[in-house]
């Protein structure tokens, strides 16, 4: 093999995940990545093993009391982040050398109240209980971030995103019928 191809650079296999979802992975070359808002993300990472994963949760807990089917509690913090760790485990992980690091948390909405620093505090707990060493905490602000992690070598970036193009105002497709002008029988109006 030649020298030029020994430094060339790995395929990258790139693993996106939304709301509700982790994954973990220990094979260089890879790249988990998520989007934002006031979400947060928790990159986990053993430096021995070289594994690592990220998860996407909506908000910390869920309301006391509270009815969740299987799929639900994966956006829960609280369940979240037991999932990942224990994807961890089962790959060679020690949950006592894991590391994290945490992002998201924006308020994206202003009249929604503190759910992104609620999340974020939920996350900061957490971490500490657990007793993970924290890298990064980058959260806050009002924009939402692209998180990218590198599972097999522990690295992480967030990227606050651009604010969006506002959309163009939406046209009226249908006719409303007012109770005055009645379609006539047998006639189809199109909506």
């Amino acid at each position: 093999m030649s020298a030029a191809l020994a430094h060339a650079p790995q395929p990258i296999h790139r693993i996106n995940i939304v709301q509700g979802e982790h994954a973990a992975w220990d094979r260089p070359g890879t790249v988990i990545s998520t989007l934002l808002g006031s979400c947060i993300a928790v990159c986990l990472y053993d430096p021995v093993s070289r594994v690592g994963g990220m998860n996407h949760f909506l908000l910390g807990a869920p309301e006391a009391g509270a009815r969740l089917s299987p799929a639900d509690r994966q956006r829960y913090g609280v369940h979240a982040m037991e999932l990942l760790v224990n994807a961890l485990m089962a790959m060679g992980a020690g949950r006592d050398r894991l590391r994290a690091h945490v992002y998201g948390g924006a308020t994206m909405v202003a009249g929604l109240g503190g759910i992104g620093t609620a999340n974020a505090e939920f996350a900061r707990r957490f971490v500490a209980a657990e007793g993970f060493a924290l890298g990064r905490f980058d959260t806050g602000g009002t924009r939402a971030r692209k998180v990218e992690f590198q599972p097999h070598e522990g690295r992480a970036r967030a990227m606050l995103v651009t604010d969006a193009v506002p959309l163009a105002p939406l046209r009226p497709v249908a006719t409303v019928l007012r109770p005055d002008r009645a379609a006539p029988a047998g006639e189809l109006e199109l909506f």
